[in-house]
């Protein structure tokens, strides 16, 4: 097995933490690390503007993460929580990074990643038109998404969605998504 948990979640915090986690991902969860987040960007003096689209894009990434856990590597179940997931929310540069992991297996890999190469290749009227056909059309999933959250993301930022899969195993691999809000946006 040549992914490390503990490693990539070192490699993440580097820069200016606001906020990292690793662990259960719940509801209580999403609203501790909203209000920390919140409290550390008052430390800022951040623009209100700023504040609220990093605000905002946490959301989403949070309610990414929540909807979208799924079930652990077998070896892994005795080390973490059922619902693992980890959180970074640093200052890097010019920018707020929001970094986002779980596990996710090998058969949906493909889709996601083909989910998001599609989202990174359109201009900003695309992802406007795409997130209003997605609103038009929208049924729910089984995870109870209508598969809004990633172009409302790469709307909001303005940036391309980074990611990474790092395979864990023949089953699974570990999803790392990187998204950016620039300062002087």
């Amino acid at each position: 097995m040549s992914f490390d948990v503990n490693e990539y979640y070192s490699r993440l915090n580097g820069g200016d933490v606001l906020m990292a986690f690793k662990g259960n991902i719940s509801s209580e969860l999403i609203s501790n690390v909203l209000e920390v987040v919140e409290s550390r960007m008052d430390e800022y003096s951040e623009s209100s503007k700023i504040r609220k689209k990093v605000y905002n894009v946490l959301v989403e990434s949070l309610q990414n993460l929540y909807h979208h856990i799924e079930v652990l590597p077998p070896e892994m179940e005795a080390v973490f929580d059922e619902r693992f997931g980890i959180l970074v929310v640093s200052r890097v540069d010019d920018k707020y990074r929001i970094s986002t992991g779980n596990f996710i297996s090998q058969e949906k890999v493909d889709v996601l990643r083909n989910k998001i190469d599609k989202i990174n290749s359109m201009g900003k009227e695309e992802l406007k038109d795409m997130y209003k056909f997605i609103l038009n059309h929208q049924r729910l999933s089984d995870k109870g998404g209508g598969g809004l959250g990633l172009v409302d993301i790469a709307r909001k930022t303005g940036n391309r969605l980074e990611y990474t899969f790092e395979k864990y195993n023949d089953v699974y691999y570990f999803f790392n998504l990187d998204v950016y809000i620039d300062f002087a946006q």
